[in-house]
Formats: C-alpha cells, sequence, structure tokens
C-alpha cells in the first residue's frame, strides 16, 4: 500500500473518524470462542479483505505477519478523508489498518527476539486489539531468521517471546499464539502446555506439521486431544482450529470432529472473502470484484496489493460463464493501475462500499460477534486410531475421510510476486 498521490477532493464524504464510535469490552479468551476467524495471510490479507471478511460474517481478522524489523523504522500517517491508518517505511506502508477494524483485529508478529517483539508491539498497540505470535510459517524467510516454524524447535526462545509480550502490553491487549503440529502427538502437548503457561488467551493450530504443504491433507482429527488436553489445564484458553476449513457450512463439521472452540479460515478466504457467511457470494466478478476494487482504490490500496488479490477470488458460477468474463480478468491482468480497469467497475468512489461494511459492523451493537452465530454442535465419535512411524511421526490411515479440497486457481491469471524480497518478508 502507498501514501496517497492525491489530495481530498472538496466533495468527499464526511470524515469517518467523526462517525460515533461503539464502546467494545476488552478482549478476553471467552470472545475467541464461537468464531470464525481470517487467517493471516501474507499478501493476501489486505486490509479491504480484512474489512470485506468482517463484513461477512468473520468474528476476528489476523492481519499478515510483520517482521518486528520492519515495522520499528515507520513512521504512522493517518489519512484525513479516510481514517485509514498507514505505518509507511522507506518506499512504502508496511502494515495499513482502519479504525473500524480495531476491535476486531490481530496483529501477528514475526519475530525471534523477546525484546524487538515487545519494541514492535508498543508501536502498533494503539490501532489493534491483540498480538499474535507466527509459531507456524514454514517459509525460508521466516524460518531462516529463526521465526515461524522455527521456533517450534526452539521451545526456550517461543515462549520467552510470549512471556514478554504478555508482561509488557496492558491487560485489555490480548497475546496468542499460532503453531502447527509437531511430528509427535506427546510432544506436541508439551509444547502447548508450555505455551498455555505463558498466558496467553487464545491458541491457533494449523493441524499440518512443518514439512507438510497445502495439497496435503490437514490432520484435523489430531486436535481433539489437544483441545481437551487444554480445557483440563483450566485456564480457560481458547483454541482455534486452522486447516481445510471451507467455510461457514463446512465448519461445523471441522467442530464436531475437533472440538475447537473457533474455526479460522485461510485458503477458502483467499479464494474468497465472504466465505464466513452461511450464504456466500457467487458469481464474484460480477458480484464481488468491482466492489473489492473500488474499495482498494478508496482506501488508498496499493494497486498491485488489489490486483494480486482480485485474481485470487474463484467462485461458483450460476448465471454466468468464465467466457462471459473473460473481459474483466483480462482487464485486471493488462492494468498497471486503476485507471487502467476503470470501464469495468465504475462508479468510482469506493464510499458505498465502505459505509455498506462500516453499517455491518456497526449492526453488531458493540459485541465482537456477527449478527449470525454459528450453531451449537455436538462432538463427532473419536476416529479410530492412527498410525504412527518408527519415528513416531503422525500419518493418516488411508481410510480417513478426505477432506474437500479448495482449488488453487484464481480469475485465470498469472500474477507475478513482490518484486523485492523486502515485500514477501514483511508481509
Amino acid at each position: 500500500m502507498s501514501r496517497r498521490s492525491q489530495p481530498p477532493s472538496p466533495d468527499s464524504s464526511p470524515r469517518v473518524a467523526k462517525r460515533p464510535r461503539l464502546e467494545y469490552a476488552p478482549l478476553t479468551s471467552e470472545d475467541y470462542k464461537d468464531g470464525l476467524m481470517l487467517a493471516p495471510m501474507v499478501r493476501s490479507g489486505a486490509l479491504p479483505t480484512r474489512l470485506f471478511a468482517l463484513k461477512h460474517g468473520a468474528k476476528f481478522v489476523w492481519g499478515p505477519e510483520t517482521i518486528d524489523k520492519a515495522i520499528l523504522h515507520t513512521t504512522r500517517e493517518v489519512d484525513p478523508v479516510t481514517g485509514v491508518v498507514s505505518y509507511h517505511g522507506k518506499s512504502k506502508a508496511i502494515f495499513t489498518t482502519h479504525p473500524i477494524e480495531k476491535p476486531f483485529l490481530i496483529y501477528q508478529i514475526g519475530s525471534a527476539d523477546p525484546e524487538l517483539a515487545v519494541q514492535a508491539a508498543k508501536m502498533v498497540q494503539q490501532d489493534v486489539s491483540g498480538f499474535d505470535l507466527n509459531c507456524g510459517c514454514p517459509k525460508p524467510f521466516s524460518t531462516h531468521a529463526g521465526m515461524g516454524a522455527a521456533l517450534l524447535t526452539n521451545p526456550d526462545l517461543l515462549c520467552s517471546i510470549l512471556t514478554a509480550l504478555r508482561e509488557a502490553m496492558p491487560p485489555e491487549i490480548t497475546i496468542s499464539a499460532k503453531i502447527r503440529l509437531l511430528p509427535s502427538q506427546e510432544d506436541t502437548l508439551k509444547l502447548v502446555e508450555r505455551i498455555v503457561n505463558t498466558g496467553i488467551s487464545a491458541l491457533t493450530v494449523h493441524c499440518r506439521t512443518r514439512n507438510m504443504r497445502m495439497k496435503e491433507k490437514a490432520v484435523i482429527t489430531r486436535l481433539r486431544e489437544i483441545v481437551e488436553f487444554v480445557e483440563k489445564m483450566g485456564k480457560g484458553i481458547a483454541v482455534i482450529e486452522n486447516g481445510d476449513c471451507l467455510g461457514y457450512d463446512d465448519s461445523k463439521r471441522v467442530r464436531e470432529v475437533t472440538g475447537a472452540h473457533s474455526v479460522m479460515i485461510a485458503t477458502a478466504a483467499e479464494a474468497n472473502p465472504t466465505c464466513f457467511s452461511p450464504t456466500p457470494l457467487k458469481d464474484l466478478e460480477l458480484t464481488f470484484v468491482p466492489s473489492y476494487i473500488r474499495l482498494g482504490k478508496y482506501l488508498g490500496n496499493h494497486w498491485s496489493s488489489t490486483k494480486f488479490c482480485a485474481t485470487q477470488f474463484q467462485g461458483r458460477h450460476e448465471n454466468t460463464s468464465r467466457n462471459e468474463l473473460k473481459a474483466l480478468r483480462e482487464a485486471i491482468v493488462r492494468a498497471k493501475g486503476y485507471e487502467d480497469i476503470e470501464e469495468h467497475v465504475a462508479p468510482w468512489t469506493g464510499e458505498q462500499e465502505f459505509a455498506e461494511i462500516v453499517d455491518a459492523i456497526e449492526r453488531r451493537g458493540g459485541q465482537r460477534a456477527p449478527p449470525i452465530a454459528l450453531q451449537p454442535v455436538a462432538l463427532a465419535p473419536v476416529p479410530a486410531p492412527e498410525t504412527t512411524t518408527k519415528d513416531d511421526a503422525y500419518v493418516p490411515s488411508d481410510s480417513a475421510p478426505a477432506a474437500q479440497s479448495v482449488p488453487t486457481i484464481g480469475l485465470g491469471l498469472d500474477v507475478p510476486p513482490p518484486a523485492s524480497a523486502e515485500a514477501i518478508a514483511v508481509q
């Protein structure tokens, strides 16, 4: 995201900052329960995506992982028209948010140093409700510096960072962690016990090991024992499942199998940020993509970010075919800026899209739960024991039901990755 290059127009709508603000109670462990969460996603977890997720039923949204050192060298700026808050580095905005999402926003830190983690948290604490430590990302840009999934094999450092954050932050700011499964269930439980004892409010478990990739089915059956273990510790910590949930309806299956208090969605939300609703939008090229682009422009979201996200969106086609929408797809991939896509998404203002998001959030009436709550579920029978290898690595049995996969192709467009390593590492 970048600074707004044009001054605000004289006929701009009233400043968002002057709208009446609802008061929210400080976050607690209970707030992390009974909800669907937007996962932290590099590039895809941009501000427009988070706002649309909230509009369509996400209880909380995680921002993309931001490396501690990256945020320390930024300057906080507030757009006087839209209210967008940007933390600008030398050439770009490292992190961007808006006050309307603050009660629901969890900021994910990438760190391998307790002191730096605390410094980073203090930089942005006025704009978020909680901090989450990334302990699960297997990508080299994170693990090579001892962050992400590398922390799983360094529990002393992992727990020292969480402890430092908890001690440094005021009580109304929650601390949580997102981990992956260890190969051994016994080792996973030992790690979970140590993490819970640092004073966190919630623990997200991505139900894959560090070496597993997205094409491999998440081992969600392992989570039931972890949830029961955490509950027996008696600290009221919320356990959030992550892995292979396709949306609101599918979350019932996941909760029945795992007993998780909440479910976090990544891949399905990257494809369709309205998946948190019982009635997600279809024919996205008509019903969603134009609105997304308009909102991105209104909020000053950098075109490259908006373009990338737009190319990932996909959903069921009921009233249109892909061929009928070919012009829009080709226009997006050719566009070098918002002006190049204008004829497909006009009118340009984006103010209506933002106003609808604000209204949807305000309809929650000062409550963090979305209007349509998750339905209660009964736990499914405990599945048969799964086999293990000689080194005690967990391996799913062949008889386990296969999870429905989420297609990885967006609008049929080939979008290159960011041009610089910095752009990857700080998101």
